[in-house]
């Protein structure tokens, strides 16, 4: 069985009520259990629970300390290429948007490695837009080790691929790959991915088990705010996909993670919003859900947001994101091209401040995490 099999047995509208329906008593239920279960999530993701976010926060914070200590990752993303098959009404590199399209070479991939390792980075999110006949197995066979010779960590967030590719990944020295649903609600899924294999839903939804089927070490779950019009419910599935994870591929470490739609070209409104209260509200249910998981916070949120909120629950966060390819060494260069970028940051601080701030907090940040040639018998 696969995740998409058991999506199928779970009905968006009732779990929607359900979470709507709780209330003050269930929330306070939720929040007396060391192991809440899928009900007392509900519990804690629903607006009753809204009045608790001090108790919610106080109990993350202290879960995330027990099973983290002070420590907080520092990753960052490098774009290989904006080329894209898929037309999504989110995104800046959907195929139909008239920007400028660029594929990194051998030389350019390097200048990229050096300049993010003079910021002081190990571990690496490779990106790319969704084009296999340009950038698949061949490219990413070629230039993966060119990376892995500059980082101690490498992951990947690119198109779904199959067992045997991401098994021929890990050969190559990839640790992990984040890859979002973006919404676990199929209508609204069917709506903004309007053309190429992006389209297919559980070929993506299934992507995360044929990643745990080839032993990969970390896998990355991810909800976009703004796709449904619903991110309680969002985020509720996407915590099914996790304990389904966690049950099915238990060798595998988890990553979840809540961006908010930000502008980019030819993007569209949001069909909801989150506030800052309810993206923290999620982020400790989440924590109080699955205390040894990661939790991941992206430069698409604030400075003054990041800064109040990574200390309670998040740990692991990216920094100094550049969203297009070549970025670090066009910025370096100072020949930066806007018009490459997949959508706008909000939080552009050099590291040095970031690093700066979580030393203020009393947090310790981990530029690297662990070299995967010790591996993790």
């Amino acid at each position: 069985m696969t995740f998409s099999t058991h999506l199928d047995t779970l009905n968006w509208d009732e779990i929607c009520l359900s979470i709507y329906g709780k209330t003050d008593h269930d929330v306070k239920i939720a929040l007396t259990k060391d192991k809440p279960d899928m009900n007392d999530l509900m519990a804690l993701l629903s607006p009753a629970a809204s009045q608790y976010l001090e108790a919610m926060a106080v109990k993350a914070q202290k879960i995330t300390r027990q099973r983290f200590g002070n420590t907080v990752g520092l990753f960052i993303p490098m774009y290989l290429s904006n080329l894209c098959a898929n037309e999504c009404t989110y995104c800046g590199f959907s195929l139909s948007n008239p920007m400028a399209r660029k594929t990194l070479t051998h030389d350019e991939i390097v200048a990229e490695c050096q300049t993010i390792n003079r910021l002081g980075f190990s571990q690496v999110l490779l990106v790319t837009g969704e084009y296999p006949s340009q950038v698949g197995m061949p490219y990413f066979k070629t230039h993966i080790k060119t990376v892995r010779e500059h980082v101690s960590s490498l992951l990947m967030e690119v198109q779904p691929l199959s067992t045997d590719d991401y098994a021929q990944l890990k050969s190559w020295g990839l640790d992990g790959v984040m890859l979002y649903q973006e919404t676990y609600h199929k209508p609204s899924y069917a709506y903004h991915h309007l053309k190429g294999k992006k389209r297919n839903f559980n070929w993506r939804l299934d992507a995360p088990d044929r990643i745990g089927q080839a032993k990969i070490d970390k896998i990355g779950l991810g909800v976009l705010v703004g796709l449904s019009d619903n991110f309680r419910t969002d985020c509720y599935m996407m915590a099914e996909h996790l304990r389904y994870l966690q049950k099915t591929h238990w060798q595998s470490r988890f990553s979840v993670a809540v961006p908010r739609l930000r502008p980019c070209a030819g993007g569209i409104s949001p069909h909801c919003t989150m506030s800052d209260k309810e993206l923290v509200q999620v982020l400790c249910a989440l924590r109080l859900f699955a205390p040894e998981v990661d939790i991941v916070l992206s430069t698409r949120e604030s400075p003054t947001f990041r800064d109040h909120v990574i200390p309670l629950m998040v740990t692991q966060m990216s920094a100094y994101s550049q969203t297009k390819p070549g970025g670090y060494s066009s910025a370096d260069n100072q020949t930066a091209d806007d018009t490459l970028e997949q959508f706008s940051i909000d939080d552009d601080r050099h590291p040095k401040a970031v690093v700066r701030k979580l030393t203020e907090q009393g947090l310790q940040p981990i530029w690297k995490d662990w070299d995967s040639y010790l591996g993790r018998e």
